[in-house]
């Protein structure tokens, strides 16, 4: 293995097989061959001079690539779709002379281009829906466990552990809805000529208008898409990838978030994210446990956010009918976001599908902060046995400030219910105040949320996609 010059992480340590041979040259240039295939045979059907027995000739070799004879003649040509007509024409004679015909350089670059994005995009929707998956069996397990839930990071009202995982789960289910949005859009730019107006393959035609819309049609439906672009330049416009790689910075924040609640979590002790037998935490400290899963996804995220700029630069400096300027930027840009996205989603399937929860440790943090959050419901109880509303309030501040003290700056235990339970003015027993101080008191609907939200958004999602827990790869 060759180890003297650079290689992306991407390609060695990140991204799946499958997404790395949808952004491969093997697949750009097969794809190149199906598309010249489809003007070829669709040239044929609408009346040009093209025979049967070529049309079988190219099909004969649109896999069998001769990339040495491509390369060769890209030295001396400097064109790399031309150098591909070429070393096609070369492996097939007969056909040589109509490969390409009518064609411009975007004719199979930019098709191929929308053809991976989608097949890309697909692979991705199919990732999402295995986090979904995952994710909702771990949400409906612990729909009912309070935990404290946390505003700026400062405890505050209960929660449920299911509940908050549905947050999670909500931002995928939005991401899904903006990659299905994208794909039903899914369009080629079919065969528009050198500015968009289709002149060459007027002048194929004779003129024949129909004849030459006929053939954006017939392109399309050979490839396996329903629509094309009505308008265009040489290219498609650049706007297609900066929507696509807003839809993947969207999968990303999702990641991220969810990656960075679970850092906290794992500080808390709370929540774990898996870590195996044999596994080394720390290469100075053996006994840490790192977050280091959630950590590679809110990184790999960031690059993935910040990525999605180039297309938002790039498709506003297009100039007029067409500039050169996207394609070094694009060839790097497109395919690292959804690289960078495929392993983003590799690393969540395999982080939501392992998760420790430690019961325990969530119990022992909501007692520390439970007696302040119930003050208001014994505040209210003591009010029924006869006490002074006003009075008690002041009773309960100051009760409240003095056993703050007693926790940040003594370390001891919160005491705060024991002042309550000592001060005859509350008219309250311990026995009184433990039945408040039940966490599943407060945390209100979270429970019945969980269940309302994954019956109405989540099962549906699964049941049409016929995706379960148990049919995850958890992959890392």
């Amino acid at each position: 293995m060759q180890k003297d010059v650079y290689e992306s992480p991407l390609n060695s340590r990140y991204a799946s097989r499958e997404m790395k041979y949808i952004f491969s040259p093997d697949k750009k240039f097969k794809t190149w061959r199906r598309l010249w295939v489809a003007l070829a045979e669709a040239e044929m059907e609408l009346g040009l001079s093209i025979t049967p027995e070529q049309i079988a000739e190219l099909k004969e070799h649109m896999e069998d690539i001769n990339y040495e004879v491509a390369q060769a003649r890209e030295k001396e040509v400097r064109h790399d779709v031309m150098s591909h007509v070429y070393a096609y024409g070369q492996q097939c004679p007969k056909a040589k002379g109509i490969i390409h015909l009518g064609a411009t350089s975007c004719y199979v670059g930019d098709n191929t281009d929308i053809i991976i994005m989608y097949e890309g995009l697909r692979l991705i929707r199919s990732k999402v829906i295995k986090v979904i998956s995952l994710l909702r069996d771990f949400a409906m397990e612990y729909r009912s466990m309070p935990t404290l839930g946390f505003t700026h990071f400062q405890a505050a009202q209960l929660t449920t552990v299911g509940k908050r995982a549905s947050l999670w789960l909500w931002e995928l289910v939005m991401d899904l809805e903006n990659i299905d949005f994208q794909l039903s859009r899914a369009a080629l730019l079919g065969s528009k000529g050198t500015t968009g107006t289709q002149a060459s393959f007027m002048e194929l035609f004779d003129g024949d208008n129909e004849k030459v819309k006929l053939l954006d049609k017939k392109i399309c439906e050979k490839m396996g898409y329903s629509k094309y672009y009505p308008v265009s330049g040489q290219t498609y416009s650049r706007k297609l990838d900066y929507q696509m790689l807003s839809v993947l910075s969207g999968i990303a924040q999702s990641a991220c978030k969810f990656a960075n609640d679970i850092r906290l979590l794992q500080h808390l002790k709370e929540i774990e994210e898996p870590f195996e037998k044999s596994q080394i935490g720390s290469s100075a400290m053996a006994y840490k446990r790192n977050p280091m899963r959630s950590e590679r996804i809110c990184s790999l995220a960031r690059y993935v956010m910040a990525d999605a700029l180039n297309p938002a630069i790039t498709t506003s400096v297009q100039w007029f009918e067409r500039t050169l300027d996207d394609s070094a930027n694009k060839r790097i840009s497109v395919a690292e976001a959804f690289l960078t996205v495929d392993a983003i989603l590799n690393i969540y399937m395999n982080v939501a599908g392992g998760l420790v929860v430690y019961p325990k440790v969530i119990e022992q943090r909501i007692l520390s902060e439970l007696p302040f959050m119930a003050t208001e419901n014994i505040l209210m109880d003591a009010v029924k046995k006869g006490g002074d509303r006003q009075e008690l309030h002041e009773k309960i501040r100051i009760h409240s400030m003095a056993a703050g003290r007693t926790v940040k700056e003594e370390g001891k235990p919160n005491d705060l219910i024991e002042r309550i339970v000592a001060d005859p003015a509350f008219g309250l027993n311990m026995d009184d105040v433990q039945k408040i101080l039940k966490p599943e008191n407060f945390i209100g609907r979270a429970d019945k949320q969980v269940e309302e939200f994954v019956a109405e958004y989540v099962d549906p999602i699964l049941a049409e996609n016929e995706v379960s827990a148990a049919e995850v790869e958890l992959t890392v």
